[in-house]
């Protein structure tokens, strides 16, 4: 189909139903079948109770839920607070997230909302935020320090090793020691 078609009918009608936006066809298939969602929520309802249990495995997935929603609170309070500058937007963004992260994984990830009061919570978590904070820069400085020529896909895999790293210490200190 030429140009002018495309610009008489429109990309969704010169493809037939299909949107195309810059050569890509951006439609997911037809409309699952009523029988196909069924069964999709009935894997899902099997699935949810394990998931709000308190075996290791089901804590980690929640773990790893309640960090990337604290890390998109960092990043909309980054861009927020940017005009004060960067290092004003850094320091509220981590104190932001990490407070809203630490009540998260007190009252989600290890149900401890009736064990460890808010500001132990707080206080311990906040601590072990900071300890990883100071352990992740120690190793990006040493990575730096140790492999200076190192290229960016390998400072990338490095980066979330390290990050991963404490993460998976952070976990086990807050499931351990704090709640």
């Amino acid at each position: 189909m030429n140009s002018t078609a495309i610009a008489a009918y429109g990309l969704r009608n010169a493809y037939g139903d299909n949107t195309i936006l810059g050569g890509i066809d951006l439609t997911i298939g037809p409309a699952p079948s009523p029988m196909l969602l069924t069964e999709w929520f009935g894997r899902l309802a099997h699935v949810m109770p394990y998931l709000r249990g308190d075996h290791v495995f089901a804590q980690l997935i929640r773990f790893a839920l309640v960090g990337g929603s604290s890390n998109i609170a960092y990043v909309l309070l980054f861009m927020a607070m940017n005009g004060f500058g960067p290092l004003v937007a850094n320091i509220a963004g981590s104190i932001v997230s990490t407070v809203i992260a630490n009540e998260l994984h007190r009252q989600l990830t290890f149900h401890a909302a009736g064990r460890v009061g808010w500001f132990t919570a707080q206080w311990e978590g906040g601590g072990l935020a900071l300890i990883g904070l100071l352990i992740s820069t120690a190793a990006l400085a040493g990575l730096e320090f140790w492999a200076p020529g190192l290229g960016e896909l390998a400072q990338g895999g490095a980066v979330i090793a390290i990050m991963a790293a404490v993460g998976g210490i952070r976990f086990l200190a807050l499931r351990g020691l704090v709640f």
